[in-house]
């Protein structure tokens, strides 16, 4: 049976070929991820970078940095961007929390980032989870940054995670209203915007200007500029502090094809068009991630 190391080098030579110049000339060494997969399976822990086939996965690796994913690798949801698997997941682990923080020790992280698949199947949707987690890292004396599902619009499980104490509190819009039913079946574009507003209304709060809300679109899925304009000002409206732009790469080809290639011009161009509309920070390239250089994009 071939391993996720030699159908990630299959797929990385299929679609080579029809990638735009800017792409392919940064596409990542599979050698160097094979290499940190080793030492991430002691752990039996799990990364969104691996899950999610990040392209960005070596470079951070080789840096020491990583973006855990807590509450299994079984998400309840199938969005049609993502490779994580879809299914019935498992219980949560107890240790799991425990298990990470102690790992982000071990690794010399200075500044941590949490994920997690989607668990609709939760009655808390995995904040309880998220909470153990940030209270276990922060007791290490390590800052970390969450990146949450929308716990399906549950203020009450937004605000565990935020009173936790997570410097920078993330959840992706991921994609323009229009194309939700599209990109992201089971999610709600209201309800998200209502996850990051009620988000920062907590946590400025609890933690004043500390405290940082973020949020992150990729585009190449057929957005137009006025779709985009539209959600600059929802997100402005909402509070957030920081916004990642980044382009879609299919991570296989059962996920959706890409509809265009956005130049690095045309990236920095829209970086410039959410500023003007209200929002503090803006990173914006093609390879640009919500959770890459999450340290060094939040000022911290």
């Amino acid at each position: 049976m071939d391993s996720f190391y030699d159908n990630a080098k299959r797929d990385e030579r299929s679609q080579t070929a029809r990638l735009p110049e800017w792409i392919v000339k940064e596409r990542v060494n599979l050698a160097g991820l094979h290499r940190m997969k080793q030492g991430l399976r002691e752990s039996h822990l799990h990364t969104v970078c691996e899950k999610a086939r990040c392209p960005n996965r070596t470079r951070c690796f080789q840096q020491g940095t990583v973006t855990f994913l807590l509450l299994g690798e079984v998400c309840t949801r199938d969005c049609r961007f993502c490779s994580i698997s879809h299914g019935t997941p498992k219980q949560p682990d107890p240790n799991e929390p425990q298990e990470i923080a102690e790992r982000i020790v071990a690794l010399g992280i200075n500044f941590a980032v949490l994920t997690s698949v989607t668990r609709d199947d939760l009655p808390d949707g995995g904040a309880s989870q998220f909470v153990g987690a940030i209270r276990a890292i922060k007791e290490r004396g390590v800052k970390v940054e969450v990146l949450v599902p929308d716990f399906n619009g549950s203020i009450d499980a937004v605000a565990r995670v935020v009173s936790a104490g997570p410097v920078v509190f993330n959840h992706n819009l991921e994609t323009v209203p229009d194309l939700y039913k599209k990109v992201r079946p089971g999610a709600d574009y209201r309800r998200s915007l209502t996850v990051l507003s009620e988000a920062k209304r907590i946590g400025s709060a609890c933690f004043g200007a500390d405290f940082r809300t973020k949020s992150g679109l990729m585009l190449g899925f057929g957005e137009t500029e006025e779709q985009m304009a539209v959600v600059f000002n929802d997100l402005t409206s909402s509070g957030v502090d920081i916004l990642t732009l980044g382009q879609y790469l299919r991570p296989t080809r059962k996920q959706l094809p890409v509809h265009e290639y956005i130049h690095p011009d045309r990236f920095a161009e829209l970086a410039e068009m959410a500023k003007k509309q209200g929002i503090p920070t803006v990173y914006s390239g093609p390879f640009v991630r919500s959770s890459f250089n999450a340290r060094e994009v939040a000022g911290i």
